[in-house]
């Protein structure tokens, strides 16, 4: 969802979201991996081989990692909208990712308590305007430099190059970009019905070679405790597919 990082070697240009996965898929395609879009159903063990169900069909490997990230907590608005303000650099999620490209800017943060006030914390190293909004007036206090805004939102507006963020006391108000921080939710499901462990917060918990609970099953990226950035993530990828690679030669011989 990222218009565009300048936060990933080797992109000193910068790069958009889009066009990495662009990149990534076609490098994977290259070397012999096989993409399909489509959804899982269920994955289960079944003498030491598992069955990934998916769109009426069966595939057997003999592991899985399970990259299937977290679901972000969305404001309340239009889809359409929220998909133009995404591709302006008006919304964004991940200020690690992107902080970045809004030095300097006015940026409005949308949370709630310390989750809102630490992302708002982390942005104000980037721009000396940050305000933290409540998605419901809950109170918080102000610091670092940061303003608060404490009556609750009602209404999220865009035009070409700002958002409109109205409240209830019927006051407008106009920033560069909007970063949303309402918290994330792990797609853990699949794993929940295979049985894997996880942490107190709904991550897929694992060892430190990315191994979940139930042998030849690994996680790696946002669905598990940590960093969420893409270049984490990429290494995290690293360390499984070489426990695999390990794994499996050592069962070969």
């Amino acid at each position: 969802m990222i218009p565009r990082t300048h936060n990933l070697t080797p992109f000193p240009d910068g790069i958009s979201g889009q066009e990495l996965l662009g990149q990534m898929l076609s490098h994977a395609r290259r070397y012999g991996a096989v993409v399909e879009a489509g959804t899982v159903e269920n994955v289960e063990q079944q003498g030491g081989v598992f069955r990934v169900v998916a769109n009426r069909r069966i595939a057997l490997a003999r592991n899985v990692i399970f990259a299937t990230g977290v679901f972000n907590h969305r404001p309340s608005m239009a889809a359409d909208d929220h998909a133009k303000g995404l591709a302006r650099g008006l919304l964004r999620y991940c200020p690690v990712c992107d902080a970045y490209e809004v030095r300097d800017k006015r940026i409005a943060v949308l949370g709630r308590g310390k989750h809102g006030l630490q992302e708002a914390s982390f942005l104000r190293h980037y721009s000396p305007f940050v305000t933290l909004i409540s998605p419901d007036g809950s109170s918080v206090t102000a610091r670092n430099g940061i303003r608060i805004l404490q009556p609750a939102l009602m209404g999220i507006a865009l035009s070409e190059t700002e958002v409109l963020l109205t409240l209830q006391d019927g006051h407008t108000h106009h920033f560069d970009t909007l970063y949303v921080a309402l918290g994330t939710t792990p797609r853990a499901d699949p794993a929940i019905r295979l049985g894997l462990d996880l942490d107190d917060a709904g991550h897929i918990a694992i060892d430190s070679k990315h191994k979940t609970s139930v042998d030849g099953v690994y996680a790696i990226g946002d669905v598990i405790d940590g960093l969420d950035q893409i270049a984490v993530a990429m290494g995290q990828g690293a360390i499984a597919a070489t426990a695999i690679h390990n794994d499996l030669t050592a069962s070969i011989s």
